[in-house]
Formats: C-alpha cells, structure tokens, sequence
C-alpha cells in the first residue's frame, strides 16, 4: 500500500486535509472514526443516487420488486475495511 505525507490546514473553525488525487474519493461524505491505535479512519458514505429513481417508479407503479431488492441489499451492505500501514 502506498503512503503519502499530505498537509493539514484550517477551513474556518474546522480542520482539513489534502488528499492527494491517488487518494481521490468518489463520494462528497465520509464517516470518521478513530481506531484503538489512535489512527484517523475513513469510511466513504454512499450517495442515496436511487432515491429519486426509486420514487419516480412508485409514482408510476412500475416498480419491479426484484430490482427493489437488489437495490436494498447494495445499500446495506457495509464497505470493506481497507488495512493500511500507520505512518
């Protein structure tokens, strides 16, 4: 796994890292936690894409439940933790 060293600023009363764009993240929200040795964790969140899809078909009555299942179970289903080396 590859490690970078990367810089924190202040963003107003918040602070912030630079992730590198090897880093990029394909989201706009992550959760953070801090594991038992004291490392900063990120997990990604997954955008609710569907949920306007999913009203859209309802409001049709063309809503296959398959399809609503499949969906339901993608969402569910937690990202696997990455293991990465401590700096």
């Amino acid at each position: 796994m590859d490690t970078l060293i990367t810089r924190v600023f202040m963003n107003g009363n918040s602070q912030a890292v630079r992730i590198p764009a090897e880093f990029r993240l394909d989201t706009d929200r992550v959760r953070i936690s801090r594991n038992e040795q004291g490392d900063l964790v990120l997990h990604p969140l997954r955008a609710e894409r569907g949920a306007a899809l999913l009203a859209a078909l309802h409001a049709l009555h063309e809503v296959d439940e398959i399809f609503i299942a499949a969906l339901e179970a993608e969402h569910e289903a937690p990202l696997p933790m990455q293991e990465r080396d401590g700096l």
